[in-house]
């Protein structure tokens, strides 16, 4: 079968048929990304900046902000010219592109989190060789493997997705290109390459759970040995915002894989849980820095 993508442009989900709606959704968009921009951003300054923030927590806590300014500048910029343009079309290299960095991003959005249990597992069951252990160095390449990882998963979803064919419909049912809608107007029956991608990330991320929850075995199985309960109710504090961030990160894949496999969303549905799921994960970062300042 011949594959009809090459140059051709692919059209994207409308929020609303009315202009004068897209125009406010627009608007509405535009004011809620500067907004997460300048909120991650923030974070971003000081962290660099404040010696006091120069830890591996922090350093972490940083990645994982710049990660999700890359994630929302992805897909929201073009969602916002969309709607103010009226003008729906995205073409065969920008879909590619959004396909590979939203996948790239999300394969990261695990690995950090999973970094980061590491810290804190060093931190609270080796206090005494912490330094040692979790330097620049090792705090370098992790979350360099964080995005390598990444990467690999992005280039492997973006080739399997684009080697498929699109005969009959380039309408995207949704306001950004993704694997699972690219799928749904694919007219291909072989999806080798994407289940292969599918079974890969799928192991990696039972990987990284594994890691986190036994991290946090042995971390309350530490506190709970501890003979203060000051020194318990501290570690706890430390702990509770990285459980925040993986709670806030299952929720809302999981809800996510939910919609994929079983199709039970309408269109409206679609664009309103997905702008809700963005929404979540902007916000992850600032409540994070937030309770980690007050401890």
């Amino acid at each position: 079968m011949t594959n009809h993508t090459v140059d051709t442009d692919f059209f994207l989900m409308e929020l609303s048929d009315s202009k004068q709606l897209q125009v406010l959704q627009g608007f509405l968009f535009l004011l809620i990304y500067l907004v997460s921009l300048m909120g991650n951003l923030l974070i971003i300054m000081l962290v660099t900046v404040d010696q006091c923030l120069h830890t591996p927590m922090y350093f972490f806590l940083k990645n994982l902000s710049f990660l999700n300014v890359c994630l929302i500048s992805v897909t929201v910029p073009k969602l916002i010219l969309s709607s103010l343009s009226h003008r729906s079309a995205i073409s065969f290299s920008g879909c590619a592109c959004q396909v590979f960095f939203v996948d790239s991003f999300v394969v990261t959005e695990i690995s950090i989190p999973t970094a980061v249990s590491c810290d804190r597992y060093v931190a609270i069951c080796h206090p005494l060789h912490y330094d040692a252990i979790m330097n620049r160095a090792v705090c370098m390449q992790m979350v360099a493997a964080s995005w390598l990882f990444g990467s690999l998963f992005g280039v492997l979803y973006s080739y399997g997705t684009f080697s498929l064919s699109f005969c009959d419909t380039r309408k995207v049912p949704q306001f950004f290109c993704d694997v699972p809608s690219l799928l749904k107007i694919s007219c291909s029956n072989m999806h080798v390459t994407i289940d292969f991608s599918l079974t890969l990330a799928l192991m990696y991320r039972f990987f990284c759970l594994v890691s986190i929850g036994f991290s946090y075995v042995y971390i309350f199985n530490t506190v709970l040995r501890m003979p203060f309960l000051k020194g318990r109710s501290k570690v706890f504090s430390t702990c509770m915002p990285h459980l925040i961030v993986i709670t806030t990160f299952l929720v809302t894949d999981k809800c996510n894989s939910h919609h994929s496999s079983k199709n039970l969303f309408t269109k409206d549905e679609d664009y309103y849980r997905d702008v809700q799921l963005a929404k979540g994960k902007e916000q992850v970062p600032r409540r994070v820095y937030t309770q980690y300042s007050s401890v």
